[in-house]
């Protein structure tokens, strides 16, 4: 008998070369792009204006508001209510001098732009208001400004001064995302670790994941910086939050299949280069067809006609190639370096005996042997019961009182406004018109029903006061609408008034402000939703086709994963109403859910079904079946319950949109982990056969052996 013969001593220490290398390049990459994550907000924007629609009316507004400022500015509502002290509410008004004088004297303020308005008693005589303008680009010093204003404000006896307005809700919109650099990613990151460590059972392994995620979120920070310093994407502090969150989280699914792969090799393989070319060759396939729904479905997001949706996906994409190239190099190089060490305490077992996968997974995988229809018959109709409740979840943005999940000032101010003011007050809808047209525009706004008042801006500064301002030809006018700003009634008197003044012969007039955007907004994301569903429906059915080699089977993945979808959106319907108090969700929540639910869903089906593919061409398609869902079902469940939790983390940051974000993505991705993937594709596989893998080789199989 002949020895094996073994590699030269030369070529087995020039294989080691390139995992060491690719460790010190990595490590290059973390040390010097991982100040980069948290130097994002240096070109982030929380500019409100910039979530407009881009072709929308209001936005048009905005753009020619700007000629009418010739000092370009943020207003700041001072608004003063008795404090309990005096002689009664009706008294405040005595207090209107000196409440006018308290602003007037902040004038030549470091921040402050002209002249604050005089205080305005309301029309029950229990509230004063007045205007101050502030530089726009105040950045970290807006806060001390409004103080300056708050303590001036406060000097008037026997009132209590809040702080309304856009300036105000800009510096409480930047404290809820102070936390986005440092507390969102140590929640996150503590999380993952906790839950690797208790899935795991092992010391070094969570830590090695740990840090692949680390170092694909430093590289895209660092890529996403760099193009947002020269104006290619924009960044704000949702976009910012959510790539920290999704790169943490796709990294570490994608690391766990991997790693899970190469510990059954090492079982297989004395060699730990022979299991990490093994690992790398049956699981790069899922990895990066997974990584391209989450990635083209992202980036599907670039058909959208808002500025922050269109954000969002050229932002992720980048995330997610980032977390592929980690996975794919940085990972394996770890891996071949530590070899079973990596697990230690724990040991890989051999796949080859029945007790290799967790006993749970095989109970599951008897179970759907055992009873495919009725499994698939009780999940599909809890699933459909789910859905049901989702035509209940009202998607027309959400009023100024729910924009925060906690007390804040600005909030707080504005709904004292609102008691005592117009519900319009501070937040005018905005008419842009001929100048030569100016009267009859003006009678159309005053006499269209929900508006309380309509006066043009003169060169006063002030609607109403001086004679008015004409710009290239063009005049503004400012009404206050009787509702809320935020409210339903408001935007359909937005309506009424757009259909009212664009009447005017030879005005051209436009209709903006606040309200206006927000209808617009909402609108647009219908739109937007109308778009974009089918096209990334369509991305991830081409791409399950060219990886299962099937179109029956891509076409079941993608109903079951739009089901869920549907499901968590009747969940989150009951759950914001009954348990979180929400009204309704933002108008772009059911697009970024949808987004991330099927990109993300279908990955552990792809996970899944690639390995439920891979083992029925060598057993059978029924025991393929069995003998996926028991090798995957635990690392899957594990990924499920990370990417859960990691989205979960977004919680922590103070706005309803994210919360609701975070609920809907976390809710969803545990539904598909638990029920569709273990359950519902299983059981339909399972019942319906090898037509399933039709046209595909499988779809061929002799039904009567190999079954």
């Amino acid at each position: 008998m002949s020895t094996p013969s073994h590699p030269p001593r030369s070529a087995r220490r020039a294989r080691w070369l390139v995992p060491v290398l690719l460790l010190l390049v990595w490590l290059v990459v973390g040390g010097a792009l991982g100040p980069f994550a948290g130097k994002l907000g240096e070109v982030a924007t929380n500019d409100q204006a910039s979530f407009l629609p881009r072709s929308a009316e209001s936005t048009r507004v905005v753009d020619e508001q700007k000629a009418f400022q010739q000092d370009e500015t943020l207003p700041v509502i001072v608004v003063w209510t008795a404090d309990g002290d005096g002689d009664g509410d009706a008294a405040l008004t005595a207090h209107q001098q000196a409440a006018t004088r308290s602003v007037a004297g902040l004038e030549g303020d470091p921040g402050i732009v002209g002249s604050a308005s005089p205080a305005l008693p309301s029309d029950d005589g229990e509230a004063l208001q007045a205007v101050v303008q502030v530089e726009p680009d105040l950045g970290e010093r807006l806060p001390d400004v409004l103080a300056d204003i708050g303590d001036a404000a406060g000097q008037v006896p026997g009132t209590r001064a809040q702080l309304a307005g856009p300036a105000a809700s800009q510096a409480d919109l930047s404290d809820a995302f102070a936390g986005i650099d440092g507390l969102l990613l140590a929640v996150a990151l503590i999380t993952v670790l906790v839950i690797l460590l208790l899935v795991y059972r092992s010391v070094l392994l969570p830590l090695v994941i740990i840090l692949s995620a680390v170092f694909a979120l430093a590289l895209s920070c660092a890529i996403v910086y760099a193009l947002a310093d020269r104006d290619v994407v924009r960044v704000d502090g949702q976009v910012q939050g959510i790539l920290s969150i999704l790169v943490i989280g796709a990294a570490t699914d994608y690391a766990l299949l991997l790693t899970a792969r190469f510990r059954e090799e090492l079982a297989r393989h004395p060699d730990r280069f022979g299991a990490v070319r093994a690992a790398l060759r049956d699981s790069w396939g899922a990895v990066v067809a997974s990584a391209a729904t989450v990635a083209l479905g992202l980036l599907a997001l670039l058909l959208s006609d808002l500025t922050n949706n269109r954000a969002l996906g050229p932002v992720g994409a980048i995330g997610i190639v980032c977390s592929v190239l980690s996975t794919l190099t940085f990972l394996p190089a770890v891996l071949v370096l530590l070899g079973r060490v990596a697990y230690w305490p724990a040991k890989p077992v051999r796949t080859g005996d029945p007790e290799a996968g967790h006993r749970l997974w095989h109970r599951v995988a008897a179970l759907v042997d055992r009873a495919p229809r009725r499994i698939w018959a009780l999940s599909l109709a809890a699933l459909l019961a789910c859905a049901a409740f989702a035509p209940t979840l009202s998607s027309k943005g959400v009023p100024l009182d729910e924009i925060f999940v906690n007390d804040t000032p600005s909030v707080a101010a504005q709904q004292t406004l609102a008691e005592h003011f117009p519900g319009g007050s501070g937040n005018p809808a905005v008419v842009i018109a001929e100048a030569d047209r100016l009267d009859p525009v003006l009678r159309a706004a005053r006499d269209t029903r929900g508006v309380a008042s309509a006066a043009p801006v003169t060169d006063s500064g002030r609607p109403g006061a001086g004679t008015p301002l004409v710009v290239d030809g063009r005049v503004r006018i400012d009404a206050t609408l009787q509702a809320a700003a935020d409210s339903d009634a408001a935007k359909s008197t937005v309506v009424r008034l757009r259909a009212a003044v664009h009447e005017v012969s030879g005005a051209d007039a436009l209709v903006g402000g606040y309200t206006a955007q927000q209808y617009d907004t909402q609108e647009t994301a219908a739109e937007d939703r109308t778009l974009i569903v089918p096209v990334v429906l369509a991305i991830i059915l081409v791409i399950l086709v060219l990886l299962l080699r099937s179109l029956l089977m891509p076409v079941l993945l993608v109903a079951t994963v739009a089901l869920n979808f549907l499901a968590t959106l009747g969940v989150s319907a009951l759950v914001f109403t009954h348990v979180f108090g929400f009204s309704g969700t933002d108008a772009s929540v059911p697009l970024y859910g949808f987004v991330f639910l099927v990109a993300l869903g279908v990955d552990y089906n792809i996970f899944l079904m690639s390995r439920v593919r891979e083992e029925a061409l060598r057993h059978g398609v029924r025991e393929g079946i069995l003998r996926g869902l028991t090798a995957t079902g635990g690392v899957i469940t594990s990924a499920g319950v990370v990417l859960a939790a990691t989205f979960a983390a977004l919680g922590v940051i103070p706005l309803a949109f994210l919360v609701q974000i975070a609920f809907i993505v976390a809710f969803g991705v545990l539904l598909d982990t638990l029920v569709v993937r273990s359950l519902l594709v299983p059981a339909l596989a399972r019942d319906i056969g090898a037509v399933a893998w039709w046209p595909g080789r499988l779809g061929h199989r002799d039904r009567a052996g190999r079954d």
